[in-house]
C-alpha cells in the first residue's frame, strides 16, 4: 500500500464516541427521573374498576284489579311511550259495578231527601200532638172542677185522664222522632244532599269502581321496551306481575368501586365510560352520588364483624354514574358490562417534589387572583 493511500484514510474520532457516551450517560437517567416525575406528579389522578354495568328503571308491570285479560297490545323488545296502552283486562265486570255504585249513589240522595220530608212530617205531627195535650189538658181540669162539685162520673173523670196521658205520649213520641231523623242527618238539616254521611260513602264507593274500571287498562309507566309480556285469555291476579318494562332512556351506570379508591372522588366529577359491546366509542358521564353504604351492607346476610373469625376485606361502595352523551339509539341496554374512569383531579403522590410543584402552582393562582 502506498503512501498516497494511508494519507486518504480518515482519522480516528475519538471525541465524538465520548461525547455521545456521555450523552447517553447524562440523558438517559434524566429522561427517567423526568418521566419518574411526572409519574408522580399525575399518577392516581385516574381511578378505575370494571365492577361497573348499566342500570336503568326496570318495573314489573303487576295489576289491580283481577280478571282474564282480552287484549296484549305489545310484544316482546317492543318499544313504548308513557301512556301507551300494554294490556287490557275484561272491563265487563267492572262496568256492572260502576252501575251499581251509580244507582246507591242515586238511592242514598233519594233517602236523604226523604229523611228530610220526614223530619218536616214529624214537626207537623209534633205541633199538633202540642195542641192535643194542651186540650187534653184543659178538660181534664175541667172535669175534676165537675167532678168536686159531683156534676161528673168517676167515668167521665178517668177517661178524660186516660186522653191526657195518651197525648203525653204521643208528643215525646214525636220528639224522640224528631231526634232519631236529625241524628240521621248529621244533626245538621240544612246541608246541601252531597255533604250528607251517607251520599259521601256512596260517592266514594263510585269513585272506587270508576277507579277499578280505569284500572283494567294497564299503561306503560315510563318509555321503555317491553318483556315477559302474556298471552291473550291468561287471568290476572291482583300484584301478581303480568310483565315487565325496561326504561331505554334514563340510563346510569351503578359501579363498585373499592373502599380505598374513592379517597378524592365526589359527585360532579367527568367519567370516561368504555362499554364492552362497542370497544370502539368512548363515553363520557359523571358522578352522580356515591352510596352512604357499602354493598355488603345490602346482603341478605351482611358480614358478622363482630365475631371472632374476623377476616379484614376491602370493601365496595356504589358509585352512580350518570351518562352525558347517551341516548336511547345508542344501543345500550341494562345490565352491560362497562370499564369507568374517574377524573379526580389530584394527584396523589406525596413525594417532595410533588409538593414542590404543587406549591409553585398555587403561589401561581395565588399571584394571578385579584385582591379585595
Amino acid at each position: 500500500m502506498s503512501n498516497t493511500d494511508q494519507a486518504s484514510e480518515p482519522a480516528p474520532q475519538p471525541a465524538r464516541t465520548s461525547k455521545i457516551r456521555r450523552v447517553l450517560l447524562i440523558g438517559i437517567p434524566l429522561t427517567a427521573v423526568v418521566v419518574g416525575g411526572l409519574i408522580s406528579l399525575f399518577g392516581g389522578r385516574y381511578v378505575s374498576t370494571e365492577n361497573a354495568y348499566i342500570g336503568s328503571p326496570l318495573v314489573n308491570i303487576a295489576p289491580q284489579v283481577s280478571g282474564p285479560i282480552t287484549r296484549v297490545l305489545v310484544d316482546d323488545n317492543e318499544a313504548v311511550s308513557q301512556g301507551d296502552l300494554m294490556l287490557q283486562i275484561d272491563p265487563a265486570p267492572y262496568r256492572i259495578e260502576v252501575a251499581r255504585a251509580e244507582a246507591q249513589l242515586r238511592q242514598a240522595a233519594n233517602a236523604i231527601n226523604s229523611l228530610k220530608a220526614s223530619y218536616a212530617t214529624a214537626q207537623e205531627q209534633l205541633a199538633k200532638t202540642e195542641e192535643d195535650v194542651d186540650f187534653a189538658k184543659r178538660e181534664l181540669a175541667r172535669q175534676q172542677a165537675l167532678a168536686k162539685r159531683n156534676l161528673a162520673s168517676q167515668s167521665e173523670l178517668s177517661q178524660y185522664q186516660h186522653d191526657y196521658t195518651s197525648a203525653v205520649r204521643q208528643r215525646d213520641a214525636n220528639k224522640r222522632e224528631l231526634k232519631r231523623i236529625a241524628a240521621s242527618l248529621g244533626g245538621d238539616l240544612n246541608l246541601p244532599v252531597e255533604q250528607y254521611p251517607d251520599y259521601q260513602a256512596a260517592a266514594a264507593s263510585l269513585e272506587q269502581a270508576r277507579l277499578d274500571l280505569a284500572h283494567t287498562r294497564i299503561t306503560a309507566p315510563f318509555g321503555g321496551i317491553a318483556a315477559n309480556t302474556p298471552d291473550p285469555g291468561a287471568y290476572a291476579t291482583v300484584s301478581s306481575p303480568l310483565m315487565s318494562l325496561v326504561g331505554n332512556g334514563d340510563l346510569w351506570i351503578d359501579a363498585n368501586f373499592k373502599e380505598t379508591a374513592l379517597t378524592r372522588v365526589h359527585p360532579g366529577q367527568s367519567v370516561n365510560i368504555e362499554v364492552d359491546t362497542y370497544p370502539d366509542r368512548e363515553f363520557h358521564g359523571h358522578v352522580a352520588s356515591i352510596a352512604q353504604a357499602t354493598g355488603a351492607e345490602f346482603s341478605v346476610l351482611p358480614a358478622q364483624n363482630a365475631t371472632g373469625n374476623w377476616v379484614k376485606v376491602v370493601q365496595r361502595i356504589p358509585v352512580r354514574i350518570r351518562f352525558d352523551d347517551a341516548g336511547p339509539d345508542d344501543g345500550l341496554r341494562a345490565g352491560m358490562s362497562t370499564v369507568v374512569d374517574i377524573d379526580t383531579g389530584y394527584p396523589t403522590s406525596d413525594l417532595p417534589l410533588v409538593g414542590w410543584l404543587r406549591g409553585l402552582v398555587g403561589e401561581a393562582q395565588a399571584a394571578e387572583s385579584p385582591t379585595e
